[in-house]
């Protein structure tokens, strides 16, 4: 456009006018040259560094956590420049598009139904308030039903910390229970009560799971029947868990058992997540108790 002022010696108006151009237009364009002369290589290779520091997950990093892990090293950028990045260097995850069969331990009322107190309550502002667990099977060898072990995790909604897991063969009662007083009985002293959350599956009716939340004074609470969304934070928790440890396919029960382990210790030390400001879940339930003391 300074050119042809100059060849012309004619004002902007005039020549906007003829080319058909707003004059919005113009100067939004001019204004935001500067942007198109910004150097991307920095922000390229710390991506491909955050990319590569435990590269069988954080490859599966997706431009929002990818965006507050460069935050966090200091860099000031947007998502968009981050996508837009991520786009051009084919780094971005397609593996959340799966779909996976779904393990179903509901059979009937055997025992008894809680309420549901949860009711889609997902958020809390206090640690070990409100905890979720439920029952997904993880497969190997050749894929059959009788090549899968069992995961029960029990989550803090308060930061998404896994605070007990037991993996197993058959997702009995006992299998349930372990897991459930490992987390009740590591949790401090509070000055309210906890609720643990479930769906109607055959575990959870059973007595002697009400029975060890009585002894805790626990309250219970139950999904309705066949609503998959009244334990979305769990149901969510197993959706990441494949996507990021099902990527690759396991031969044998011992190395899925092992993989499974490794990255539960993995999402709750060094899995940042973008709703609890870039941290991991006990770095972040660490920081709150410190705030609070």
């Amino acid at each position: 456009m300074t050119e042809l002022r100059q060849v012309f010696q004619v004002p902007v108006k005039l020549l906007l006018r003829v080319i058909k151009v707003p004059r919005s237009t113009y100067y939004y364009a001019r204004s935001h040259q500067q942007y198109k002369k910004l150097d991307d290589s920095p922000i390229i290779q710390a991506i491909d560094e955050i990319r590569q520091e435990d590269s069988k997950y954080t490859k599966k990093y997706g431009y929002r956590r990818l965006t507050k892990a460069l935050q966090e090293r200091g860099f000031k950028v947007n998502h968009k420049r981050v996508l837009r990045l991520m786009r051009e260097h084919d780094w971005l995850c397609l593996a959340y598009n799966r779909q996976k069969r779904k393990y179903n331990s509901y059979k009937g009322t055997v025992g008894r139904i809680a309420p549901n107190r949860l009711n889609r309550r997902f958020k809390t502002d206090r640690p070990y308030q409100k905890l979720v667990t439920d029952v997904s099977g993880f497969r190997y060898g050749g894929m059959s039903q009788s090549e899968q072990v069992y995961l029960e995790p029990v989550i803090d909604l308060f930061s998404g910390e896994v605070l007990a897991f037991n993996i197993s063969d058959h997702p009995t009662v006992e299998f349930a229970l372990k897991p459930l007083r490992e987390a009740l009985e590591g949790l401090p002293k509070l000055g309210y009560r906890t609720t643990v959350h479930t769906d109607q599956g055959c575990q959870y009716q059973h007595k002697f799971w009400r029975d060890t939340l009585k002894e805790h004074r626990v309250f219970q609470s139950m999904s309705r029947k066949a609503t998959c969304l009244d334990n979305a934070a769990v149901e969510s928790f197993f959706h990441i868990m494949k996507v990021e440890v099902m990527d690759e396919h396991f031969e044998n029960k011992e190395d899925l058992i092992q993989a499974m382990t490794e990255w539960i210790d993995f999402y709750n030390r060094h899995r940042i997540k973008t709703k609890l400001g870039g941290k991991p879940p006990v770095e972040y339930r660490e920081l709150a108790i410190q705030r609070a003391a």
